[in-house]
């Protein structure tokens, strides 16, 4: 028998835990959800918030892309506008203070061919600018849009950089010039934008390995993307990864780049976490939402990693948008949809959004 020795300032437990798994106390739920989903989130110049509301997984009354105030859900950007929207997803809003939006175009229950597209909405007007949609062979039949950023550095009107999660087995970077509307497929299936084969992860407390025929836990390709500050790199992560990948934009978004010259400008940047959102911070620092963790992690610009927010509430956080020096935080519970869990709906309604502040709390002893 080991004989221990006291050491001096040293606190004692009955049961020692670790601390790390301690919730931080930065996290504040500022509404609850009933019944609609939310995903995506957009904080406007004028200072709006912009909710997407999913209908791909399961519908819900009301509105499908919202303003949202404590409490209230308004139509945006407006009523009539409702009905040209199916199931919005990710969002962004670009240098101009423009917001684009992409729709997966299909309902769940819908026998209809899912009529995807990316659209350009305009705060100011509160008017739907333009609708691209999608087609072969920029998409495939099982494509899945899921997340975008609009590049307003290369293009005459913009470069959009579109996660094509895939439904199956095929997911890819789409991008899309803006002038123009054409589209087009780059990465397909390779290395940084696939599930990582045998991918093992943690949800609720199930471990589950991915398994593109019969899935266990959340999975796919590539999820969440983001822009450099500056718009000069555009990174991403598969949704079956623990990885973060980055590429020069100037290299996605030259028509004339080959395959073999965008696949060799790609950089690993290293693990961070099963992640799904990401946002960039005015001083270039990454923050991704990480499902294993429940938890929002820092990327400084040198690559470091530091937990900024930590809770058991945070059931597959979704997306991220900044107010003010705070962060906005959809928490969608995706991770327990009946597809991951042999078709038993494993939700836990209301669905929420949080608040983080401040996002650097400190921890304890």
């Amino acid at each position: 028998m080991l004989a221990v020795a006291s050491v001096p300032g040293v606190a004692l437990a009955a049961d020692s835990t670790d601390h790390g798994w301690t919730p931080t106390d930065n996290v504040t739920i500022v509404d609850r959800f009933p019944d609609a989903q939310p995903s995506g989130i957009a904080r406007l110049p004028d200072g709006r918030i912009v909710l997407s509301l999913p209908t791909s997984a399961q519908r819900h009354p009301g509105p499908v892309l919202a303003v949202w105030t404590a409490g209230h859900l308004s139509p945006f950007p407006g009523s009539a506008a409702q009905n040209r929207l199916v199931s919005p997803l990710g969002m962004t809003v670009d240098g101009n203070g423009q917001l684009w939006l992409l729709d997966e175009g299909v309902q769940a229950g819908s026998k209809a061919r899912p009529e995807p597209a990316l659209l350009h909405i305009d705060p100011k007007t509160n008017s739907i600018v333009r609708r691209y949609a999608f087609g072969a062979p920029a998409l495939r039949a099982d494509s899945h849009v899921n997340d975008v950023r609009v590049d307003l550095t290369h293009g005459s009107a913009g470069i959009a950089f579109i996660s094509d999660t895939s439904q199956t087995t095929h997911p890819a970077l789409v991008v899309v010039d803006l002038a123009s509307g054409h589209a087009r497929r780059i990465l397909a299936e390779t290395v940084s934008v696939s599930p990582v084969p045998g991918f093992v992860m943690e949800a609720d407390g199930h471990l589950g390995r991915y398994d593109a025929e019969h899935p266990q836990v959340a999975q796919g390709g590539v999820d969440g993307v983001a822009l450099s500050a500056d718009s000069s790199r555009l990174y991403w992560s598969p949704l079956s990864s623990r990885r973060l990948y980055s590429a020069p934009t100037a290299v996605l978004a030259d028509p004339a780049a080959s395959e073999v010259a965008i696949e060799a400008a790609v950089k690993d940047e290293g693990e961070v976490g099963i992640m799904d959102g990401m946002a960039t911070a005015p001083d270039g620092s990454l923050y991704l939402t990480d499902i294993e963790r429940h938890a929002v992690v820092r990327r400084a610009s040198d690559g470091a990693l530091s937990i900024v927010a930590q809770d058991s509430r945070l059931i597959a956080p979704d997306s991220i948008a900044f107010d003010g020096d705070s962060l906005l935080l959809t928490v969608g519970q995706w991770s327990r949809l009946p597809v991951f869990h042999d078709g038993r709906d494993m939700q836990e309604r209301p669905y929420v959004l949080v608040r983080i502040a401040p996002l650097v709390p400190a921890r304890g002893n």
